[in-house]
């Protein structure tokens, strides 16, 4: 029974003021149809310890991300994929996060650096900045004293050097070594190595060695020894391409004293080879298998491997070996390896197409770029997007992406400083940055007008799925 003096009250109350009480009547409704009275929600976030990206686009919050932080908890792996087509802000992103990453003292940083203009890699302005000269690979360079890469260099094991030098002849080639050439090719690099202490052996070594092999290669298997010449010449004459050929200089000697693998970034300059050429992705197994012996080392850091143009390494399958192996190992040592990878297509549909399912299958966080709506099709299909993230990628504009982390799919739009805008846009790289975001008050209407529309899709897309369910 009530209190008579709150009854008296309300009576009072509602002489002077009315009922403040309505009676409402029930409404029967599907949830598909209620869940639009609600108020929109955002996704969880990915925590607040690491690396600011931007904001999250439907509630306005701050992303953050870093694989390390992420790393045994929310990501199984901490390798990133970024995808998307050119003028779409790939660029941007991964400059100021490289930035950003570089403020925390226990971070190493390597880029392989494949782009460029007038003569220079576009991380050039970067490595000025923080007082580094990038490691510029260049054949006419290296002629007259340039850098040089020694893929018989003692701080890699011979082993390594073994796999190294079967993966730059299988890439040249197109194809794998047979049984006889790679015997031929092993007895010669143990040669090599077995006789050659007084100096950094070199390939001139190993293309002498094959085209003069010694009586007691041939006697280790019983075979004549004009046999053994026969099986190691076409291996000699590819060999001979780093060495006299077109791509000499680079790795036809001793190691470049002076490469510091201490600093906080490391830049390889690759711009000055052809992209389109068989070297690039030679360069690029020469310039890992190197890394993964002399800079990964058990020292509590965490260092991240950039890789431009990454569908050379990806679409061959005899780097995407070696690189499959790198991932695997550094991953107990802190390495994030990041790909950047215009198209999917790029790789699941060439010569290399299981290789890059085990890579791909590594990379746990993949950020998406506007692509076109049967590329955005292909690339939700492989990577397993939900549908209403597959239904916005065509629409994005940039400086926008997709970001999967392990499953955790939200749109996030890029954030730029105002301190890190010259150095992030070159002179090329301004129609690529012209419409990512400085700060959060320079959104422009045309962004907006796309961030709304993305919403609308994702909305709808939500309602159907909660209506078949409801239905079902």
């Amino acid at each position: 029974m009530r209190d008579p003096l709150s009854a008296l009250s309300d009576a009072f109350t509602a002489f002077l003021f009315g009922n403040v009480e309505t009676t409402r009547l029930p409404v029967r409704t599907s949830t598909g149809q209620a869940q639009a009275v609600y108020l929109p929600t955002a996704a969880p976030g990915l925590g607040d310890s690491g690396v600011i990206i931007g904001r999250e686009v439907y509630s306005g919050k701050g992303y953050i991300y870093d694989p390390f932080q992420l790393y045994g908890q929310q990501l199984p792996a901490p390798h990133w994929l970024v995808l998307g087509e050119s003028g779409n802000g790939k660029s941007a992103l991964e400059k100021t996060y490289v930035l950003r990453q570089l403020r925390f003292r226990d971070r190493q940083v390597v880029v392989l650096d494949a782009q460029g203009e007038d003569g220079v890699g576009e991380w050039n302005l970067i490595a000025e900045e923080l007082g580094i000269t990038p490691i510029r690979l260049d054949p006419t360079a290296a002629l007259n004293d340039g850098i040089r890469l020694n893929p018989l260099d003692p701080s890699i094991t011979t082993t390594g050097q073994l796999a190294l030098l079967r993966t730059i002849i299988e890439v040249a080639m197109g194809h794998g070594l047979d049984e006889r050439s790679g015997f031929a090719l092993k007895v010669a690099h143990a040669y090599v190595n077995d006789t050659i202490t007084q100096r950094q052996p070199v390939l001139m070594d190993i293309v002498e060695q094959l085209r003069h092999p010694k009586p007691e290669s041939a006697e280790a298997m019983n075979v004549d020894i004009d046999d053994v010449r026969a099986w190691g010449l076409d291996v000699a004459l590819v060999l001979d391409r780093l060495v006299d050929g077109d791509l000499r200089g680079m790795f036809d000697g001793p190691t470049t004293i002076g490469i510091d693998l201490d600093a906080p970034l490391i830049v390889f300059d690759l711009s000055h080879i052809d992209r389109n050429s068989i070297a690039m992705p030679i360069l690029m197994a020469i310039v890992g298998v190197w890394l993964e012996h002399t800079w990964i080392r058990p020292d509590r850091k965490k260092r991240i491997f950039l890789v431009e143009e990454a569908w050379h390494i990806i679409n061959s399958p005899f780097v995407a070996q070696l690189f499959q192996r790198l991932l695997k190992f550094g991953r107990r040592l802190g390495l994030s390896f990041v790909a950047v990878v215009h198209h999917l297509s790029d790789v699941v549909d060439g010569a290399a197409a299981k290789e890059a399912a085990a890579i791909l299958k590594m990379a746990s966080t993949r950020t998406i770029y506007a692509q076109k709506a049967d590329e955005a099709r292909a690339t939700g299909k492989v990577i397993g997007l939900p549908r209403w993230a597959v239904e916005i990628i065509p629409t994005l504009t940039p400086g926008i992406a997709v970001w999967d982390v392990n499953g955790n799919v939200q749109v996030v739009k890029h954030l730029i400083t105002e301190a890190e805008r010259p150095l992030v846009f070159t002179d090329r790289a301004m129609t690529e940055g012209s419409a990512v975001d400085l700060l959060p008050e320079d959104v422009r209407a045309a962004e907006l007008e796309a961030e709304q529309r993305a919403a609308r899709i994702e909305h709808q897309q939500r309602l159907n799925e909660s209506s078949e369910s409801t239905v079902a």
